[in-house]
């Protein structure tokens, strides 16, 4: 089992799933959407509850290369979004894109030594709530990265350890209160791993990190020490836990220790249903700052429930729901105070299917509920999205 550092927080290992090589392959969809609130964080003014009617499309390609040595983990997709209905919400447009590119890779040097590397970057609008940095549809499209490069060198039959570096960033558009919560972070970890049975690794990490804010918000520094346990039920079940404590400074603002924990599973419970599933307490530099103000702290509780389910050979389904707790503290303004914390509760439920049409083409279709309670202005809303498309894979 590999050390548990991923691009989101579904990920346990590098290439968990993969068992053997697949050649190059391509897909592409088309799909119709409606979405009954497209800016609800846009204010109470115009532009609220904006509904609209959007077409989707989009192509994409995977490569997974499996040697005794080196695997190889490489996908790319490409899309647009076009709103066939105009937003009215100040600052938005009527077509958006996506690019994704992910690049991973784990190479054996030798029996003792191995590399690995897990690169990742994103130009898209909607936040995607597994990668843990965003809770809200902001105006802007928004650009993230981030790149994972680690050694592991086994020192003896039980013992091992981990070493790293990440660097990630996170950039909204330029101007306006959405670019006031770029973030760039960069970490160096080191992780201890001692192997007391062939299914079970004790783990001890030390993670540093520091935190480069824009707008008003303030860089931080902050240090995880964890102590864990990884346990491989079956061939198909990994369960990967941590916890410890989060010390953290932040620069002209106010500091804070507080318990740190995560978890992540994934499972194969038969042959028709699998799950992936995942939970993080820890206090967040994201999404902590607003027009006229700031917080220096934000303990977040993330859980996230993904799951697949195949009817029959040709019929499959795939829901899930996400959970965000946020509590937001030490707020600082220069126009207002004090600076009232602020909490917010999102719950977001999905469920889609696809269905086998022949052996390229495939009938497609997701709904997709978000409900957001918050004491913060224009965050309290519900939103409503339906789709359904067609996918090609060849």
């Amino acid at each position: 089992m590999g050390a548990v550092y991923g691009q989101g927080l579904y990920d346990i290992a590098p290439n968990d799933d993969a068992v053997e090589s697949s050649p190059i392959s391509w897909s592409a969809g088309i799909s119709y959407n409606y979405d009954d609130n497209v800016t609800p964080t846009s204010g109470t003014g115009t532009g609220a509850d904006d509904s609209a009617s959007s077409i989707s499309a989009y192509v994409g390609a995977s490569l997974v290369s499996i040697t005794p040595q080196t695997t190889w983990d490489i996908f790319t997709r490409l899309g647009v979004n076009f709103y066939t209905d105009s937003l009215e919400a100040p600052g938005t447009d009527d077509l958006y894109t996506q690019a994704r590119l992910g690049v991973n890779m784990a190479h054996r040097i030798n029996e003792r030594l191995r590399l690995s590397s897990r690169n990742y970057l994103a130009h898209e609008l909607e936040p995607d709530y597994s990668y843990g940095f965003s809770t809200d549809r902001q105006l802007d499209e928004y650009f993230h990265y981030q790149t994972d490069n680690a050694i592991g060198y086994r020192w003896n039959e039980r013992f091992a350890t981990y070493s790293g570096v990440t660097l990630r960033e996170v950039l909204y558009g330029d101007g306006g209160s959405a670019s006031d919560n770029d973030r760039t972070l960069f970490s160096l970890y080191n992780q201890f791993r001692y192997r007391v049975s062939d299914q079970t690794v004790w783990t001890m990490d030390y993670r540093y990190s520091e935190t480069d804010s824009s707008g008003t918000a303030s860089d931080s520094t902050n240090q995880f020490i964890t102590l864990g346990a990884e346990h491989r039920f079956s061939p198909s079940s990994v369960l990967a836990v941590k916890a410890g404590m989060q010390l953290r400074e932040v620069a002209d603002g106010e500091d804070e220790n507080s318990p740190f924990a995560e978890v992540a599973i994934r499972t194969r419970l038969n042959e028709r249903l699998s799950l992936r599933s995942f939970a993080r307490y820890s206090i967040e530099d994201y999404g902590t700052s607003f027009e006229d103000f700031t917080y220096d702290n934000n303990s977040t509780l993330r859980v996230g429930v993904s799951a697949d389910y195949m009817i029959s050979p040709d019929l499959s389904l795939q829901g899930g729901a996400n959970v965000i707790l946020m509590d937001m503290q030490d707020g600082r303004s220069d126009t207002i105070d004090p600076v009232p914390d602020a909490q917010t509760d999102l719950l977001n439920l999905y469920l889609g299917f696809s269905y086998k049409v022949n052996d390229v083409f495939y009938l497609t279709g997701s709904y997709n509920w978000t409900d957001s309670d918050s004491d913060l202005d224009n965050r309290t809303y519900d939103r409503n999205r339906v789709s359904l498309g067609l996918r090609a894979e060849f």
